[in-house]
């Protein structure tokens, strides 16, 4: 694949605390040259690149990074993101209503955020490294069943990021409209290739401009 290939692929991520305007500034200007798929940024600064970068594709994030706020917080969240200008949204599930097995909770959760998106993109996070083989099977059919648009596999902030096998065992589980994100651990040129190759329609990194280009990288 061409560098131009794998970046149309990526989105481009800066999540950490301490992310300044400057930093986010750097990011969106790379994502603008490289043409990455997105930037995928706070939810505070949806608005000032907004304003800033007309047609840029902003993804932010939604109950980030642990996932257990009340739902009625993560609405809310999603409603003035998008209203700020945010195109896709990435949503964590509660961790916690999978292992108190209620999946009926996180069913309507999903659903009230895709609400809250309408046509833009939701994709939900299940955390995999927190999760036995059996609940990820379950969450995959939840995702399909709420009607959200990719599920992916990690935050970057929990124990482990993606690994191709999620990736395979999504494939075999997730409805035919749901698309798979990567995210968290992917490192290396082989690794965004070997996941693009497995299926995966997003990567989110923030070393992949390095990588690929020399640009800078601004992390997680």
């Amino acid at each position: 694949m061409t560098n131009e290939e794998i970046l149309g692929y990526i989105d481009h991520t800066l999540l950490r605390m301490t992310s300044s305007w400057l930093e986010i500034k750097a990011l969106c200007g790379e994502a603008v040259m490289f043409k990455t798929a997105s930037v995928c940024v706070p939810p505070s600064y949806v608005k000032p690149i907004s304003n800033e970068y007309g047609n840029l594709n902003i993804c932010t994030v939604v109950g980030f990074p642990l996932g257990y706020s009340i739902t009625a917080a993560k609405v809310l969240e999603a409603e003035m993101a998008v209203s700020g200008g945010a195109r896709e949204i990435d949503m964590v599930i509660n961790i916690g209503d999978v292992k108190n097995g209620n999946f009926d909770y996180i069913l309507e959760e999903i659903k009230l955020l895709k609400s809250a998106c309408g046509n833009l993109i939701l994709k939900v996070i299940i955390e995999t490294c927190f999760l036995t083989d059996e609940e990820k099977i379950r969450m995959c059919a939840i995702v399909t069943q709420a009607g959200a648009d990719y599920i992916k596999t990690s935050t970057g902030f929990g124990t482990a990021g993606a690994t191709l096998y999620d990736i395979e065992l999504f494939k075999k589980h997730i409805g035919p409209d749901v698309k798979i994100k990567a995210a968290g651990g992917v490192k290396t040129r082989e690794d965004l290739e070997a996941f693009i190759k497995a299926g995966v329609r997003r990567i989110g990194t923030s070393s992949a401009v390095k990588m690929l280009t020399g640009g800078c990288a601004s992390g997680y």
